[in-house]
């Protein structure tokens, strides 16, 4: 799976979750998925405790975060 195909499963609606960062408009966000691999949990164990996700999904979730850690916010100059 391509990496534009990986950001494809990344969905942003403000009816869930606030419109933060979810997997494929479920009510799961990038940041549990990222807070679970961060604490140690395995891919595996982040499937088991979510069976309705794909381990695409996972990847998906990482591929995001590292194209949202790459961004530069610059200043907007006052015209």
């Amino acid at each position: 799976m391509t990496e534009k195909e990986l950001l494809e499963r990344i969905t942003h609606d403000p009816a869930v979750m606030g419109g933060r960062p979810c997997i494929r408009g479920m009510r799961v966000t990038v940041g549990a998925i990222l807070g679970l691999l961060a604490s140690g949990h395995t891919v595996e164990q982040v499937l088991a405790a979510y069976p309705y996700l794909d381990r695409e999904d996972v990847f998906a979730a990482l591929s995001y975060a590292a194209w949202r850690a790459e961004e530069m916010e610059l200043p907007v100059r006052a015209s």
